[in-house]
């Protein structure tokens, strides 16, 4: 079967979006490497974490196929807390797994990559779960992002060593001006 682009609308998320968003995340955590975590975090834990991410200033883009389903979703935070890494961003990109493969998540890293640009962020880092997660990788490499190292056995998911891959783009004049 060949998969083909499925036309999505991008919106902002709302809090109404939570319980869709931990759906699919929850998905992720329970069956694939992207996530370290071990088990689904709760709808009210991730309402949390959204709330953080768009106090803080970040963007959060939701995913919708033609029927309002929420499909996938982006966002950004910060790529470490300390002051010299503030214009360092990290990605995140869920995608539903019955809308993986039909450029879902190249519309929400694209529109991911404009907001943080006009926001004024300078560099844009992906931490890639597991190296075996071509699918992500290979968006990435599509977008701009250059693999900038690995790091084998970071993390231990379903009884094995996970090797993550760290992938980064510039954003906006990158570092070749100070930032404003």
């Amino acid at each position: 079967m060949s998969l083909v682009a499925v036309p999505v609308s991008l919106r902002v998320a709302t809090a109404a979006d939570v319980t869709a968003i931990a759906n699919i995340y929850g998905e992720q955590v329970a069956t694939g490497t992207a996530s370290f975590e071990y088990a689904p975090p709760t709808v009210a834990e991730m309402r949390r974490r959204y709330e953080a991410i768009v106090a803080a200033g970040y963007p959060y883009f939701v995913a919708e196929d033609g029927d309002g389903a929420v499909v996938g979703y982006s966002f950004a935070s910060a790529y470490r807390l300390r002051p010299g890494y503030r214009y360092t961003v990290e990605d995140s990109v869920y995608v539903a797994p019955a809308a993986g493969g039909r450029g879902t998540g190249r519309a929400l890293l694209s529109r991911l990559i404009e907001a943080c640009s006009e926001r004024g962020d300078r560099l844009m880092v992906a931490v890639i779960g597991d190296v075996a997660n071509a699918a992500s990788i290979a968006l990435h490499r599509a977008l701009g992002f250059t693999e900038v190292g690995r790091m084998p056995g970071v993390g231990w998911k379903f009884g094995r060593w996970i090797e993550s891959v760290l992938m980064q783009r510039a954003l906006g004049a990158g570092t070749t001006h100070p930032p404003r």
